[in-house]
């Protein structure tokens, strides 16, 4: 596979290695949210951060488990600063009592990661009666983003440093969707719906959610960059609940899969290096800008989404 090694206009490659691409990278002073962050690429996310001396916060379904992985990055970085708080992405009200939460820590706010993601094969709605991919991968998210905002706002109005929104997506969003790209009249009906489908479309929704992040920051004139990254095809717990696609990925994708500490580059790099800077409303794919999908690059289709996504929150 020669072309897993070709280098792209940024200096790295699908090869690159989170460490690799956030090597000289000073993160001191910095304080990161990053959803997903107990296992696979927000794990090694949250490590390599905190590694460069960002204050990371984790926000997980099962503290124990959040503690646990804590305790494993202090162990092997001792000067690692890393709170950990409750947060179940399928449920706003959760999310809400995150964003409380971390109010209450009176921390300010450089970085968001929306990592955290389900594939399920169950088609079933969340606790707030919206299909369960759409609920937890894009709404939840959208929310969150939304509660943080004005301190994000804030603190790169004090500090002058770019705040930096970053959407983790996957290159699903232009395999398999609808024809209008979001079936919006299916989000509160999942029924007959594929699993698989409903995956991808809140993929879409990722991309759509950091367009219009950047669309509205470049017009309020907000330091803030929104974007999207495909992390490429990881072994993580992602296809916990298929057992074919499991399977296949325990066989031949053992071949043809990235490692973690790859599958992290793109997000760390988008994240964290200068080289972004003044960068918004991008689909980044092995650590440079790649092209998304046309539904994924359709203005109106974004600027829908997000007026059912804020309809949704406020209902």
């Amino acid at each position: 596979m020669w072309w897993f090694y070709r280098k792209g206009p940024s200096g790295f490659s699908s090869a690159s290695t989170a460490e690799e691409v956030t090597a000289g990278v000073d993160g001191r002073g910095l304080v990161a949210v990053i959803t997903g962050a107990s296992s696979g690429i927000g794990l090694e996310t949250a490590r390599v951060l905190a590694l460069r001396g960002v204050h990371v916060v984790m926000p997980v379904g099962n503290v124990a488990a959040g503690l646990a992985v804590k305790e494993s990055i202090v162990a092997k970085i001792p000067v690692a600063r890393i709170d950990v708080l409750e947060l179940d992405l399928s449920s706003m009200a959760s999310v809400r009592r995150f964003a409380s939460e971390f109010e209450s820590l009176n921390l300010p706010l450089n970085i968001l990661i929306n990592n955290a993601g389900v594939l399920t094969r169950n088609r079933t709605c969340s606790c707030d009666g919206l299909e369960l991919h759409f609920a937890t991968n894009h709404i939840g998210h959208f929310l969150l983003t939304n509660l943080l905002l004005e301190n994000m706002k804030s603190t790169c109005r004090d500090s002058g440093t770019e705040g930096r929104i970053v959407n983790v997506t996957s290159v699903g969003h232009a395999m398999m969707t609808y024809p209008e790209g979001i079936c919006f009249d299916k989000i509160h009906d999942p029924s007959g719906l594929n699993d698989f489908i409903a995956y991808c479309q809140s993929k879409l929704a990722n991309i759509l959610h950091s367009n219009e992040l950047s669309r509205i920051f470049k017009e309020e004139g907000v330091n803030i960059s929104a974007n999207a990254v495909h992390p490429g095809v990881i072994m993580t717990n992602i296809f916990r609940d298929r057992t074919i696609v499991g399977a296949f990925f325990n066989t031949i994708g053992r071949i043809i899969c990235r490692r973690v500490e790859q599958g992290a580059a793109t997000t760390c790099y988008v994240a964290m290096h200068p080289q972004v800077k003044g960068i918004s409303g991008k689909y980044f794919a092995d650590c440079n800008i790649s092209s998304p999908s046309l539904q994924a690059s359709d203005a109106e289709l974004a600027k829908k989404l997000w007026q059912f996504s804020l309809q949704t929150v406020s209902s």
